[in-house]
């Protein structure tokens, strides 16, 4: 299960992307082949990791999530704790 699968199955994370009017299917997390090497690297049950995920609002506005991923590895749980948001226009 990939990174992005665990994040939509918690329920915190869906209610983050609902908050800004963004679909489930239109995030991305940046470095995210980066943040899976790491993770198979570790030794402990728990991940711990600084993340950006930047995600497409429906009308239009890019937003940037900067916070913590908190990831249980061995049962296959993640949690973003969200320290800040960036509101990007879209240009015409």
């Amino acid at each position: 299960m990939n990174l992005k699968e665990v994040l939509l199955n918690g329920l915190s994370f869906n209610e983050i992307l609902k908050r800004f009017s963004i679909d489930r299917t239109n995030f991305t997390i940046r470095d995210e082949e980066v943040i899976e090497c790491k993770k198979n690297l570790t030794r402990g049950d728990i991940f711990k990791e600084s993340i950006v995920i930047q995600g497409k609002a429906d009308n239009g506005p890019i937003f940037n999530f900067f916070g913590t991923l908190h990831y249980n590895l061995l049962n296959h749980l993640a949690v973003f704790e969200l320290d800040s948001v960036e509101k990007n226009a879209v240009s015409a």
